[in-house]
């Protein structure tokens, strides 16, 4: 999806949430790219990372699936389609 299909369902959204006064507003706020500490995901993210990957090569999807829920406890969606052919670095 394009920024500017995003913007624009933004924009549509906030304006449809302020004539009928039910919903939520949003406020989309952009993240400096070289600032992680501003990012609260960025630290979780960091320790995951390090945790699955495989220094030595690299890892099948399925493979790579398999070891983030399990370093985060959570159980593999299959609605989350990953070709056999990838390899993930």
């Amino acid at each position: 999806m394009s920024r500017a299909l995003v913007r624009t369902w933004i924009r549509e959204q906030n304006q449809q949430v302020k004539q009928s006064g039910k919903g939520v507003r949003i406020l989309p706020l952009l993240l400096p790219k070289q600032s992680p500490w501003l990012n609260p995901i960025e630290p979780k993210w960091v320790h995951g990372k390090r945790a699955v990957v495989e220094p030595a090569g690299l890892l099948s999807v399925h493979e790579l699936a398999s070891r983030v829920c399990a370093y985060f406890g959570c159980s593999y969606e299959p609605h989350l389609s990953l070709p056999d052919s990838e390899k993930v670095p």
